[in-house]
């Protein structure tokens, strides 16, 4: 700091001499002359002179005696100068003496000082008045005049380290050093700052200046070795500045030559506020992503258990709710997921790019929190939903089978048990024991039409057994009731077969012994029982129930159907020559006078049976042609949907892959500025967003399809699974490539990097990446470095330069240079960074030179809160050198820019 030449002060620092102006102007242009109060300067100068010369373990009793033979002058020059003048003459003579004084007026010379009207011989001769305006002279020069570092002044230095350090106390407001010492309150409050325990500040009073200054100066005597050099009416003394100087070097260690150290400190704490500030910010982001890196990591560990369950439900609607809840899952819950993830790789490269351009090594997340954990645990969860809704649909499918199949179980075994009913009573009843011949032989045909009969149930009861066991395997949860009726049926028909074995064989025991029967009435029986059980057959089948999920497959029952009703008029023929058989007997017994019985002795298929069944037949077919149109209708209505849903398929899924496609040429060209290029790609973005009605309108159409249980589309080679993947992969696209030309532009502008140059780098780049893969090989790097004028060729020193290189842009090894990495070493090859040793060297400046760092200097020195975070990450200093309580500040600027878990 350069002086500026005199220091104007107020009562507190009022000079013996009179006003500093006119005190000052009068010494300039004639030091020899004084002004008036010299007694009363004299104990004030001999103070200050004996406050430099106990340094030197020596002191004057009389200033104006004293110094006359130049020895004590010459040491308290040496003193407050630090430096070594000519050895004095150690002779009493007279010129001896004038020799010394000679030396030490030389000196004073040397320094740029005028001396007017005061020569040695003056002094020699104890010239009081000129002894007192060669010490004033001294102490304008040594004690506050004339000390420049970084061109501010010394008092305005002095003056900002005054208010830094009073700033926090009441009733102080340094301004000058004026009026602003009146009170003696900023004197006390400079003490207490460094020594708290010496000024009990809490009990000044502003109104009681005397009281206040006596303090001051009585404990800056007693404990800090400062001469009282000021009185407490101020009427006479050396100056304020000169006084809070003393201070100054008292509280601070700080010898007066490097008093303008200040602004050089100010610096100093800037540059490491600067660091420090960087690595805050840092810090916080990297807090900022294990926090959201861990939010996302536990949704997806508390999702995925969920998608993995299996709990199977009894009935349609209960599977159909299961998937409901799905479809909420993937509408509602995932969607703001997905962004997070997106908003987490941004932050993340954001958060590496900051790290690159400040210095500073990569981020590496906490164990399992990485980009490529939350990626594997995403892909985990995509595989969970496909494995779910997989699931989903197939519980679906089987639980409408199972109910297709009870229903039919149902009907089956009510058919048969209504045909059972009565059959075992039957097969146990004895009539052949009194019945005639006739009536045995009727009985056993009658028998041998039930075997028939019997026969023809088999298929139906295999068919029920079969039902069954399906159900059994398809887990039906109504399984038990099912297998107990099953299984009664198989023991009752198992009784049936042996009763027909039996009562077969009592017949035919009888049946040697009867006549004829009546043939025609055995050939009506035999012909209408097969007729009856395809009529039953025929009744069965046109409602039985169906479930189909094709047009083809409805086509083909329609088919099946036309088939059925093509022989219906063969049946009729049939029914025709049946009922003409019972005819033909009636007419032969009436022209023969024979009274039959009221039925058929061998069948109970009775014409009114087989007409009633025929009716029935011929009611249920238009039934099951409005049955089989309505299923077509609804098979027809499902094509639509599935062609509904194929046509807007067809559209996104190319709208998707085209804009990955220009999104990729987008991150290839050079279209404008960086910022243009940011347009451009924020217009595509908000194009895209603009389209997503289209992919909310295809899954609504998605869900219709579901809901009507469609499960394949001829239509479209898109599934609903692959677009939301490529919808997904756009969204991230379109963001990752956004914030690639953000963080190029972040490194060009903290780089300081010119658009120009970021062109020229962008276009050499673009140049060898002949593959628009955005990467280059080691050959191609190699020529995009000669491009640039790099000195790179096949030659040792080349060669040894590239790799310097190549192990800077590409630290794996991976054989591949991104853009980023290729941004990163130009900008740092044309720009200027903060580094360590920078760091290291401002740290020495708050710390005086030392090799460590106290907790009060850096609290002194830097913001509160700044000052905290260095003590609390600084490592105690183990040097030999050091005192308790010290601080590394070495380790602590090389973990700035070494490990990131500082």
């Amino acid at each position: 700091m350069k002086g500026s030449g005199s220091f104007p002060v107020g009562s507190v620092g009022s000079f013996l001499l009179g006003s500093v102006t006119r005190g000052h102007s009068q010494w300039d242009e004639r030091l020899g002359v004084i002004p008036s109060g010299i007694n009363g300067i004299l104990p004030t100068f001999t103070a200050w002179c004996n406050s430099h010369l106990r340094k030197a373990g020596t002191q004057i009793e009389n200033i104006d005696e004293d110094f006359r033979d130049g020895l004590k002058l010459m040491l308290l020059l040496e003193v407050i100068s630090g430096e070594r003048l000519p050895k004095p003459e150690r002779g009493k003579m007279r010129v001896h003496k004038i020799n010394n004084v000679n030396k030490a007026l030389d000196f004073i010379a040397s320094k740029g000082v005028k001396l007017v009207s005061i020569g040695a011989e003056e002094i020699v001769d104890g010239n009081a008045k000129m002894t007192l305006g060669m010490i004033w002279t001294i102490i304008l020069r040594f004690a506050i005049q004339d000390i420049s570092v970084e061109e501010t002044s010394a008092k305005e230095g002095l003056l900002l380290w005054c208010q830094r350090k009073t700033a926090p106390y009441k009733n102080v407001n340094v301004q000058n050093f004026h009026i602003s010492w009146k009170d003696g309150l900023a004197f006390n409050a400079l003490i207490h700052r460094h020594r708290p325990e010496l000024i009990e500040y809490d009990k000044l009073r502003k109104d009681d200046p005397v009281t206040n200054l006596n303090n001051a100066f009585e404990v800056a005597e007693k404990y800090l070795d400062i001469p009282k050099m000021l009185d407490a009416e101020g009427k006479r003394g050396i100056p304020a500045s000169t006084g809070s100087r003393d201070l100054f070097q008292a509280l601070t260690g700080i010898p007066s030559e490097e008093l303008g150290f200040s602004r050089l400190a100010e610096t100093a704490a800037n540059r490491i506020c600067k660091v420090l500030a960087v690595n805050q910010e840092n810090e916080q982001l990297m807090e900022d992503y294990e926090r959201l890196a861990s939010d996302l990591l536990a949704w997806i560990q508390r999702t995925i258990p969920w998608l993995e369950s299996r709990d199977p439900q009894k009935t349609i609607p209960a599977m159909q709710q299961k998937l409901e809840d799905f479809r909420e899952y993937r509408r509602v819950h995932k969607p703001p997921k997905v962004q997070e993830k997106c908003q987490l790789e941004i932050n993340f490269n954001t958060l590496q790019t900051k790290l690159r351009l400040s210095g500073r090594p990569a981020f590496m997340p906490s164990e399992g929190r990485m980009v490529s954990d939350i990626g594997a645990g995403w892909q985990r969860l995509e595989q969970a939903e496909k494995g779910h809704e997989e699931w989903l649909l197939t519980e679906l499918r089987r639980l409408e089978r199972l109910d297709h199949l009870a229903e039919k179980f149902r009907q089956k075994a009510s058919i048969h048990e209504g045909w059972t009913e009565g059959k075992e009573v039957a097969l146990r009843d004895r009539d052949s024991g009194t019945a005639s011949l006739a009536q045995v032989r009727a009985l056993l045909r009658k028998h041998e039409a039930f075997e028939s009969d019997l026969a023809a149930h088999q298929d139906r009861v295999e068919q029920i057994a079969a039902i069954a066991q399906e159900l059994n395997e398809l887990d039906y949860y109504d399984s038990p009731s099912v297998n107990a009726r099953c299984q009664k049926i198989c023991d009752q028909w198992d009784l049936l077969g042996s009763l027909t074995h039996s009562r077969r064989e009592a017949l035919e025991k009888t049946e040697k012994q009867l006549e004829t029967i009546d043939e025609l009435h055995l050939e009506y029986a035999k012909r209408a029982a097969p007729f009856n059980n395809w009529m039953e057959s025929a009744m069965e089948d046109l409602q039985d129930m169906f479930i189909v999920h094709t047009i083809e497959e409805i086509q083909g029952l329609i088919a099946a159907h036309d088939q059925f009703k093509s022989t219906l008029p063969d049946a009729d023929k049939e029914r025709e020559a049946i009922l003409r058989i019972q005819q033909e007997a009636q007419r032969i017994a009436d022209l023969h006078g024979i009274q039959l019985p009221g039925n058929n002795p061998y069948t109970s298929v009775t014409p009114q049976i087989i007409n009633s069944k025929w009716e029935r037949v011929q009611q249920l077919v238009p039934k099951r042609d409005q049955a089989l149109q309505e299923e077509q209708n609804r098979q027809n209505s499902n094509e639509h949907l599935r062609r509904q849903f194929g046509s807007q398929a067809n559209r996104v899924g190319p709208w998707i892959q085209t804009k990955m496609e220009e999104i990729g040429r987008i991150s290839i060209e050079m279209n404008g500025t960086l910022e243009d290029q940011l347009n451009h790609l924020k217009e595509y973005e908000q194009n895209i967003v603009e389209y997503k009605p289209n992919l909310e309108l295809l899954e609504q159409q998605h869900q219709l399809v579901q809901e009507a249980l469609i499960f394949d589309n001829q239509h479209s080679n898109y599934t609903m699974e692959h677009l939301r993947v490529g919808w997904e992969q756009l969204l991230t696209t379109i963001a990752r490539t956004i914030n690639e030309v953000e963080n190029q532009i972040l490194t060009r502008d903290a780089k300081g990097i010119s658009q120009e140059q970021m062109q020229e780098f962008r276009a050499s780049f673009n140049h060898f990446d002949k593959d628009h893969g955005g990467a280059l090989g080691p050959e191609e790097f190699k020529a995009c470095l000669i491009s640039l004028g790099y000195d790179v060729e096949n030659d040792r020193q080349g060669d040894a330069e590239f790799q310097r290189i190549m192990a800077v842009v590409d630290p794996n090894g991976s054989g591949t240079v991104t853009f980023q990495a290729f941004i990163d070493f130009m900008s740092r090859e044309t720009t200027d960074t903060d580094t360590a040793e920078q760091v290291i060297n401002s740290f020495r400046v708050l710390a005086g030179d030392k090799n460590y760092i106290t907790a009060a200097e850096l609290r002194r020195e830097l913001p509160a809160a700044q000052a905290e975070y260095c003590i609390a990450r600084m490592a105690p200093y183990p040097g030999p050198d050091g005192i308790p309580g010290a601080l590394d500040y070495k380790s602590f600027s090389t973990a700035l820019y070494g490990e990131s878990d500082l």
